[in-house]
């Protein structure tokens, strides 16, 4: 079959692979939508998380071989430990992604658990399908904020995690939301979604900061823009560095929280999200078309915010 495969250091090929291995408790998904992710550019550009070769893609939905439309939850935990038992797969120390630690799905099929299956409606688009993995860590990041109604709300960058931000925090009672991005386009669709103030960066203070960049930088202006009291909620992963005085968190009771992934219930409820939200910053290219897509966005193309690859 054809496959967008991860070959090495800021390279990308379609080339032809090997059909899915179909293990007894697998299901076959046909795919039909994956969304490229930010963190799959960040991690092809520096490999470490994900080793090639390897097929990516996390981001999906398609259909079973009886032709039941599904997305897959792409978080695979061992389902015993404490954690598990917590409901909080999303950290086991034992899991394992799809699209990271197995064959994803910039391809024409994918092996998955049936565990990880979630039945969508019928009438639910392939591209608003793809949107649910990312959505999920929108919902997840809001439920951790745990704000109040009425809550001043900054977002840091104005990709797909921060625009699905925004769209879940509109979901909730918020007084205003603001974003920043560097990009003219980005802040664009941000208004155009419901953002009250779009700008090249924050200004003001804010009862709670989605950084969904996470540079040095932009982890400095999440917490130095924060109300005392108040929660910066860390999504991206652009780089390591915490870039702020530690100091300022003992001083003024700021909280800063990493939110990495979702639950169960918070995949299950993105499903329910997003088919009623814009998705005009969404645009579907043909699988054949992976390679020069993924490598544009590499290289800092910022249309669109969202590709999503067409199998």
């Amino acid at each position: 079959m054809r496959a967008l495969v991860f070959t090495g250091p800021s390279t990308v090929e379609m080339d032809d692979v090997a059909e899915p291995e179909v293990g007894e408790d697998d299901v076959l998904v046909h795919v039909r939508s994956a969304g490229i992710c930010g963190s799959e550019l960040h991690g092809v550009r520096t490999p470490g998380f994900r080793v090639p070769p390897l097929v990516m893609g996390h981001e999906f939905a398609g259909v079973t071989d009886d032709g039941v439309p599904v997305t897959v939850n792409p978080i695979l935990s061992c389902g015993t430990c404490d954690l598990c038992r917590d409901g909080l797969r999303q950290v086991c120390r034992e899991r394992r992604i799809i699209g990271v630690h197995l064959p994803g799905a910039f391809a024409e099929r994918v092996a998955v658990p049936r565990s990880a299956l979630h039945k969508l409606p019928e009438e639910m688009s392939w591209e608003a399908a793809a949107v649910v993995e990312p959505a999920a860590n929108a919902v997840h990041a809001w439920r951790l904020a745990d704000v109040a109604p009425g809550a001043r709300v900054g977002v840091i960058g104005a990709g797909a995690i921060g625009l699905v931000c925004v769209l879940a925090a509109l979901t909730e009672d918020t007084a205003s939301i603001a974003v920043a991005d560097r990009s003219p386009e980005r802040r664009r669709m941000a208004s155009l979604l419901g953002a009250a103030t779009v700008g090249g960066e924050l200004s003001g203070e804010f009862d709670v900061v989605l950084d969904a960049v996470g540079t040095g930088e932009t982890h400095e202006q999440s917490v130095r823009l924060l109300r005392p009291g108040g929660v910066a909620i860390w999504l991206g992963l652009a780089d390591a560095g915490a870039g702020f005085d530690a100091t300022m968190l003992v001083r003024t009771e700021k909280r800063v929280l990493g939110s990495f992934a979702y639950t169960d219930d918070e995949f299950a409820r993105a499903a329910e999200l997003v088919g009623g939200w814009g998705l005009g910053w969404t645009a579907s290219y043909p699988l054949e078309s992976g390679a020069e897509i993924f490598t544009d966005l590499m290289r800092g193309g910022s249309h669109p915010v969202k590709a999503i690859l067409r199998p």
